[in-house]
């Protein structure tokens, strides 16, 4: 009994520490990026739907729009720590089993490019969607989002899918003329166009890179080539004017697009 407690406190503190030097690569990665990037209040992992929530009724063609805190998107192209890309699960469970790939069918919709969104075609009905994020061999990760039930009430054939998407990058939050507390988040999107690590390259796929101009003083440039799409600040009191760019990574510093401006105005 007392080898088996014994045991069990090593196990315990190999645990302990093995997070500890996770965090702290974590935090260092951050550090790395700037100063002003600091780590979210909780260490929280998980994919959302920034635009959808449970129970809204909406008519399709509808774009539905991808979150992910706490990791990073990277294409399939090749495998990349503390990275994956997104899967929606429609009217389907969690995985019984995370350590086997995902299916490939309508039940299970890979984005193995970085996607950040997709347009809904359902018929009229009651549908449940999850996202879960996956590696590049498709094996989930425990990161996924809360069950989101929605009813689409109309379909319009009418509309041509392609039409809703238009190519850009944009500030979700906070909104253009907030006023914020720091430490706050940042969130980023890209509709048309792939995220992805620097390390994964993949054609037409980018990683963001925020600007942030105070009124007084000199622009600060925080890259993201670890594929995240959103970031927590904690810049001095001030008066900002915050821009995205999508950076190509496959052409050095070649700007894929560039974001409506946000004007924020930061407080303690």
């Amino acid at each position: 009994m007392y080898r088996l407690k014994i045991s069990i406190y090593l196990m315990a503190l190999t645990l302990a520490l093995t997070l500890g030097k996770i965090n702290a690569v974590s935090a260092a990665t951050e550090a790395e990026i700037h100063s002003w990037v600091v780590p979210a209040p909780r260490h929280t992992k998980e994919t959302y739907f920034s635009n959808l929530s449970d129970g809204a009724s909406i008519e399709t063609p509808f774009v539905v729009r991808f979150g992910l805190s706490g990791m990073g998107l990277a294409a399939i192209t090749g495998s990349v720590p503390d990275t994956g890309h997104h899967h929606l699960l429609v009217n389907r469970e969690l995985p019984a089993n995370f350590q086997q790939p995902l299916p490939f069918n309508d039940s299970y919709i890979h984005f193995g490019k970085g996607q950040m969104e997709t347009v809904l075609l359902f018929k009229p009905g009651t549908y449940t969607l999850r996202l879960v994020l996956a590696n590049q061999g498709h094996i989930p990760y425990f990161v996924y989002s809360k069950p989101v039930t929605i009813t689409v009430t109309k379909r319009n054939d009418a509309i041509d899918p392609k039409s809703l998407v238009t190519k850009e990058i944009k500030i979700l939050s906070p909104l253009d003329g907030s006023s914020v507390r720091a430490p706050f988040r940042i969130g980023f999107h890209a509709s048309g166009f792939n995220v992805s690590h620097l390390s994964a390259p993949d054609a037409g796929s980018g990683h963001f890179r925020l600007r942030m101009q105070p009124n007084n003083g000199a622009e600060v440039v925080m890259d993201f080539k670890n594929g995240h799409t959103e970031t927590w600040l904690n810049p001095p009191v001030g008066h900002y004017t915050a821009r995205l760019d999508l950076i190509d990574n496959t052409k050095s510093g070649s700007v894929l697009a560039t974001s409506t401006p946000v004007k924020i105005d930061v407080k303690r």
